[in-house]
């Protein structure tokens, strides 16, 4: 399947959109009812951005808001979250992760190339470098 590329963004021409961010720190995503109407989640951060946003640029966001998790080898695992047109309720689609202070394979992803559209939320299980999974990859046996 060939790879559409990204048609670059002019920011002078298009308008931001805000971005509605949902963080844990139960390495675990927000469960889906947790979004229903009525309830109102603490960890919302609202940002603005544009649809060539890459993960490593809203991890970045995300450490300025958290001191906490600019320690080295804190774990911030990605999902979109959005409206099921053929069922109520909501559905959540993992995307990639990051790690801070180590490049990784999930760095350039951009809400784009996850088809994010407009209103969708992202939802970011942070978990702290002493309960972090192991990098993916090679693993080494001890």
């Amino acid at each position: 399947m060939k790879k559409e590329p990204e048609k670059p963004i002019d920011y002078e021409k298009t308008c931001p959109l805000l971005l509605r961010v949902f963080t844990t720190n139960h390495s675990r995503h927000h469960r889906m009812d947790e979004f229903s109407c009525g309830n109102k989640l603490s960890s919302e951060l609202q940002i603005y951005t544009w649809m060539d946003a890459t993960l490593k640029e809203l991890t970045s966001l995300v450490k300025e808001v958290y001191p906490e998790a600019r320690k080295k080898g804190t774990h911030f695992k990605f999902a979109i979250v959005f409206t099921d047109l053929k069922r109520p309720g909501y559905r959540v689609k993992e995307t990639g992760s990051t790690m801070s202070g180590r490049k990784g394979t999930d760095d350039s992803m951009t809400l784009q190339s996850q088809k994010f559209q407009i209103g969708d939320y992202l939802d970011i299980a942070i978990t702290p470098p002493n309960l972090a999974p192991p990098p993916s990859g090679h693993m080494r046996l001890h």
